[in-house]
């Protein structure tokens, strides 16, 4: 008897960007481990946090010829069936034509507990395959914490709260954990 052979249904980034292209502008997908996700609307906290880092990161990118913006999907050489969109990139250069980047500087990423363990995880390890990458932010919700993940000859770590502020010398300044959480109540 022939055993019927599964087919393989993940997608390759060139295949999902062709795919993605059909849906609705009001629709965020996002491609990890060769899977379209729908992206749900995130909580008002969520988006205050976004709001006020997109906005401190972006002062610190203009004087670089940068830009920090929310939306845009990262493209890895070294993984092409993930196209994850996180938070907030920091990008140089001109504007990106399409909603995709291969070259960003810093990556941040807002948890929330539905994607906690993907963003800690598999975004995690992807955004270390980036080689532009410097620096990778992860921002709680719950407390003024952020670690912050930055790429010298290896990998380091750091836990950042209260009082305490990133420094991002790609961008030639720092920012302040407080800053992040402005107009937050915990």
């Amino acid at each position: 008897m022939a055993v019927a052979r599964r087919r393989d249904t993940r997608m390759g980034v060139a295949e999902y960007r062709d795919w993605v292209e059909a849906k609705p502008d009001g629709e965020r997908w996002g491609l990890l481990d060769g899977v379209p996700v729908l992206m749900s609307p995130t909580s008002g906290r969520h988006q205050r946090i976004v709001a006020n880092h997109a906005r401190r990161l972006d002062d610190l990118a203009e004087r670089r010829d940068a830009h920090a913006l929310p939306g845009l999907a990262v493209l890895s050489e070294a993984m092409d069936d993930f196209a994850p969109i996180p938070d907030i990139v920091v990008q140089c250069g001109p504007l990106p034509r399409d909603g995709y980047t291969r070259d960003p500087l810093v990556v941040a990423e807002v948890l929330s507990p539905s994607t906690m363990s993907m963003d800690r995880g598999r975004k995690t390890d992807f955004f270390r395959t980036v080689a532009s990458i410097r620096t990778f932010l992860i921002v709680y919700q719950d407390a003024h914490r952020v670690e912050v993940l930055q790429r010298d000859a290896g990998w380091a770590m750091r836990m950042l709260g209260q009082g305490e502020a990133v420094d991002l010398p790609e961008l030639g300044g720092t920012l302040a954990v407080s800053d992040i959480y402005a107009r937050v109540e915990f």
